[in-house]
């Protein structure tokens, strides 16, 4: 073999080196991006027909409360979206501390004012409180809501310095107010990273028994008892039909503050491993949620 041949041969195999090295160097950085979960947008989604909308896991979270709390009084999904749009328009959905100038004593997720008779500071700082104010206005000043548009009806209860704002955000609320009040099953879907900690069956209790106090009864016993399962803890809240859709995916909005990894419910089950909902099998009698271990 020539001396060129030689040369020919060495450049040759220092190449396919390089070249390994370079694909071997990003597959390793893919590998890492993959399991770090570095290109997870956390967020949730609410799908009505084509359309969908997305809000953070904060948002999410108190538009579930928010729908949570209409359907604990009583009230048609068309009471679950006047709260929810009036909230994004509000605040963002964000339960803040803080006002504007037009109202720079309004405070939590409906900006209302103590000064003009809501409540205390402390209390319309709790959502839960804040959102049970809002319906019960609603429910007074608005008997015939139903028949009124969102933006109408959500400015009868306000008495906004903005009162056509509402109606921009209708869409989406609309959309989450199907999904959380279980008129639309499997119709909101969360994309987590996975839990950095174990899950806090005991907190979601917690948040059960005030968003949903006619629920905590049967959901105590079934809690007490939680089994483990798939690395984590099982719990079953017995539920049927509507309803059942409804609380799991008020589940699915707060998985990401309680640890949840997996619910299901009438044959659909959301993984958060895999970002979304497949199909499964059990009963229908109840909603099953597991927690990380």
């Amino acid at each position: 073999m020539s001396s060129r041949s030689r040369r020919r041969w060495r450049a040759l195999g220092v190449l396919a080196v390089c070249t390994g090295l370079v694909a071997g160097g990003s597959w390793a950085a893919w590998r890492f991006i993959d399991t770090s979960e570095v290109l997870v947008r956390e967020r949730c989604t609410a799908i009505v027909g084509t359309d969908s909308f997305d809000l953070s896991p904060e948002q999410a979270a108190n538009a579930a409360l928010i729908s949570a709390v209409s359907m604990e009084r009583g009230l048609p999904a068309r009471a679950a979206s006047i709260g929810i749009a009036t909230a994004i328009q509000e605040s963002k959905l964000r339960n803040i501390d803080y006002g504007d100038d037009a109202g720079p004593d309004s405070r939590g997720l409906f900006q209302q004012r103590p000064s003009q008779g809501w409540g205390s500071e402390e209390q319309v700082m709790d959502p839960v409180y804040a959102a049970n104010r809002f319906f019960h206005e609603l429910e007074q000043l608005a008997p015939d809501f139903q028949d009124l548009d969102v933006t109408v009806a959500a400015q009868i209860v306000q008495r906004s310095a903005y009162p056509d704002a509402y109606a921009d955000h209708e869409p989406e609320a609309r959309a989450y107010a199907s999904a959380l009040t279980g008129h639309s099953p499997a119709a909101l879907n969360c994309v987590l990273k996975a839990p950095d900690e174990s899950g806090d069956p005991a907190a979601m209790l917690e948040a059960l028994q005030a968003q949903w106090p006619s629920t905590q009864s049967s959901a105590q016993a079934p809690l007490s008892r939680a089994a483990s399962a798939e690395g984590g803890r099982t719990v079953a809240i017995p539920a049927t039909g509507q309803r059942g859709w409804a609380l799991v995916q008020w589940v699915v909005a707060n998985a990401d503050q309680f640890g949840v990894t997996a619910a299901s419910f009438g044959g659909q089950r959301w993984i958060r491993a895999d970002h979304g909902w497949a199909t499964a099998t059990g009963a229908d009698g109840a909603v099953t949620i597991t927690f990380a271990g």
